[in-house]
């Protein structure tokens, strides 16, 4: 199983008073509902139907709800669900990549491909922020995403007036599905975008940069930021 899956599986077993760890079966369904709730709340919004959520995973009414008795609950679990698998992805880029800046893009990219720029419009003003379990993973992405930024600049890769906050704020804003749009195809925009941001991070830079690098300690300041 993977860590993602893992997590997944850990939560529900805690979920069920962590007597045991769930049948491998529910693990799936949880997984499947979770993907399928990412997916049709960047189309839809945090306000989309159970229903479309279910016929998406392939589930039950009854089976989602058993899972996530309340859209509150599946909204809490969905932004779970996403910052763990980009944290993953950072952990896997860093450790399989060849060099610090093919990591860093490799992660970009992925962590698009995961939604996560769409997490800041379904956070509503009763969204618990400040939920331990959503405190660790905020923590475990920043570590991870820390450390790529750290190692692209040690190999002298990644200019060195940019910041883990610069980037998250980029992969946050160049992610994001334009209002009036729909979900964009990632291939052929966003994927596009980002690239072109990430080789404005490449060393030696061709410009100067104005302000000061935006750190995580700037990004906790400002609720608004996000979840990362």
């Amino acid at each position: 199983m993977q860590r993602g899956a893992v997590a997944v599986a850990d939560r529900a077993g805690r979920a069920a008073g962590g007597v045991s760890r769930p049948r491998a079966d529910a693990v799936r369904n949880r997984e499947r509902i979770l993907g399928a709730a990412r997916e049709v709340f960047v189309e839809q919004g945090a306000a989309a139907p159970f229903d479309e959520i279910a016929r998406r995973a392939g589930v039950g009414n009854a089976t989602l709800y058993r899972h996530f008795p309340d859209r509150a609950t599946l909204v809490h679990h969905v932004v779970l669900y996403v910052m763990d698998r980009v944290t993953v992805h950072a952990e896997e880029a860093l450790a399989q990549e060849p060099d610090a800046f093919a990591a860093l893009c490799r992660f970009t990219h992925a962590a698009a491909d995961e939604r996560i720029g769409a997490l800041c419009p379904m956070l509503s003003d009763d969204f618990d922020r400040d939920h331990p379990e959503l405190l660790a993973a905020r923590t475990a992405l920043e570590e991870a995403t820390e450390n790529l930024v750290t190692a692209g600049r040690r190999s002298k890769l990644l200019r060195d007036d940019i910041a883990v906050g610069d980037l998250l704020v980029a992969l946050s804003q160049l992610s994001r599905p334009l209002p009036g749009f729909g979900c964009l195809d990632l291939d052929s925009f966003v994927h596009r975008h980002l690239q072109l941001f990430l080789d404005g991070l490449r060393a030696p830079s061709h410009s100067q940069l104005p302000g000061r690098p935006v750190t995580l300690e700037d990004l906790r300041q400002h609720r608004a930021a996000p979840p990362m």
